[in-house]
């Protein structure tokens, strides 16, 4: 009679259970080891005195003279009675092209269809002018009427919309 044949490791793909408990078990005694490391070595910073701030008296600074601006004035080249108006700036020639596109007012209203169709006719003309992200929230918020604009203002208040996308 012939005794069937054991195997030590039947599957040698298979970790032998006690040497990976082992492994662990030293990792983890590292990890609380490099733990307690950084707690002493946070105690010992805590414990160390805050630097002088006061320069030493033996090197004393020496003083600094103030200095005084430069004042320059600009000399208008046109007499006061005379001088032009500032050019245009870029939000109101915006606001002018914006304008002549003859874009939907929207007063605010709970019906969201209204409202909808109001976003997609004004989604149009702002994609049509080729704007920034910023410019169109600018333009926009120039279409708003009457309690739309009462809650713009809202938002305004309440969140950084130079920011908006």
């Amino acid at each position: 009679m012939s005794r069937p044949r054991t195997q030590a490791n039947p599957n040698p793909q298979e970790p032998d259970l006690a040497n990976l408990v082992a492994t662990l078990q030293r990792q983890l005694q590292e990890q609380q080891q490099e733990t307690n490391q950084l707690r002493e070595q946070v105690a010992q910073l805590n414990q160390i005195p805050q630097a002088n701030v006061n320069p030493p008296q033996n090197n004393p600074v020496p003083p600094v003279a103030p200095q005084v601006p430069e004042i320059h004035q600009e000399i208008p080249l046109e007499p006061a009675g005379l001088q032009r108006n500032p050019p245009m700036i870029r939000e109101d020639l915006l606001y002018e092209r914006f304008r002549r596109m003859k874009a939907p007012e929207f007063e605010g209203t709970m019906d969201p269809l209204v409202a909808d169709n109001w976003l997609i006719d004004i989604q149009v003309i702002l994609d049509f002018m080729g704007l920034t992200e910023h410019e169109k929230v600018l333009c926009a918020s120039f279409a708003l009427k009457k309690d739309a604009r009462h809650r713009w203002k809202t938002v305004q208040m309440r969140r950084n919309v130079a920011n908006m996308d």
